[in-house]
């Protein structure tokens, strides 16, 4: 790869590569195409046409007696999306641009805005958004440091994300999720989980957060078992105060983040087994400005579809 954190924003990079040699040039840079292989035949480096390596190497070989000859080519043939994210997309070069530029620099509320400019079926955008969100659990998992450490402050708390019965009251159906912030850096971390049992959480808080922090998490009594396991603990009971009066203890930062989770993940159309797909992509937005998302979402469809693997 030759891209050294290219900025691209949502209307200028579409006027910027609004052609498929453009945009199959963005994609040798980073890593996401081959520029060239060799012919696993013969050896010989293959030539790019079109959208295929061809091998063109030819040689002679002797038929009678060493006297004549009949020529013979090689003939291996490889697409150049073999392997890679593009190998079975049925859009366009252009298609595939927009909808990635698009992806990552809108909100949950997109498919009109996709299904008008870049001119694909409402399945073909919810296809494709589980392709994106794929590329972001693999960033997730590839990126993930742990939280915390003497001195420093974690809020934890979990939420539940499902449907209201009758759009009003407590949510009945749903999945809940477990998270932690961590003060002043804003490093996160989210996951799905079965059930809010302290054996549940307190396994994900040994491995997402440092012994010796200070966490800081409301009154559920999955949490009570936290000061015997290396951490220093501060509570905040919500139904008399949303900051301790006498710790200063507090979980807005946390609280924060799930309001902001909610506003970004589909209000229609959202499927439980999808969650750990949604938190990835609010998670990989969070981390990457508007302007460098899209080269490091590039970077990472580099790492996650090889095409030297194949």
């Amino acid at each position: 790869m030759s891209c050294n954190n290219c900025e691209i924003e949502l209307f200028n990079g579409i006027l910027q590569f609004a052609t498929d040699d453009a945009i199959l040039e963005l994609y040798y840079n980073h890593g996401m195409l081959l520029r060239s292989i060799d012919c696993p035949v013969c050896g010989q480096t293959c030539v790019k046409s079109g959208i295929y390596f061809r091998c063109q190497k030819t040689w002679r070989i002797s038929i009678r007696d060493g006297r004549e000859f009949e020529t013979t080519k090689c003939n291996f043939r490889k697409s150049i999306f073999h392997k890679t994210w593009l190998e079975r997309s049925q859009l366009a070069l252009q298609q595939n641009f927009r909808f990635m530029m698009m992806w990552l620099q809108t909100n949950a509320s997109r498919e009109k805005l996709i299904f008008n400019n870049v001119g694909i079926s409402k399945q073909t955008i919810v296809d494709w958004s589980m392709f994106c969100r794929e590329v972001c659990i693999y960033a997730c998992h590839s990126s993930t440091v742990r939280l915390g450490g003497e001195g420093i402050i974690v809020e934890i708390d979990e939420a539940k994300f499902g449907k209201r019965k009758y759009n009003r009251g407590r949510i009945v159906d749903g999945v809940w999720v477990f998270g932690g912030i961590e003060r002043f850096t804003g490093n996160s971390f989210m996951v799905a989980v079965p059930d809010r049992s302290s054996a549940t959480l307190l396994g994900i808080i040994r491995d997402k957060i440092l012994p010796g922090t200070t966490i800081i998490s409301d009154c559920w009594r999955a949490y009570d078992c936290l000061a015997h396991h290396g951490f220093q603990h501060l509570r905040v009971n919500h139904s008399l105060n949303f900051v301790d009066p006498t710790t200063g203890a507090h979980t807005q930062n946390i609280e924060r983040t799930w309001r902001e989770v909610r506003d970004n993940i589909p209000t229609y159309g959202r499927r439980e087994e999808h969650m750990e797909g949604y938190l990835a992509e609010y998670y990989f937005k969070k981390k990457y400005s508007v302007r460098l998302r899209m080269h490091y979402f590039m970077n990472f469809i580099s790492e996650l579809y090889n095409p030297s693997s194949g």
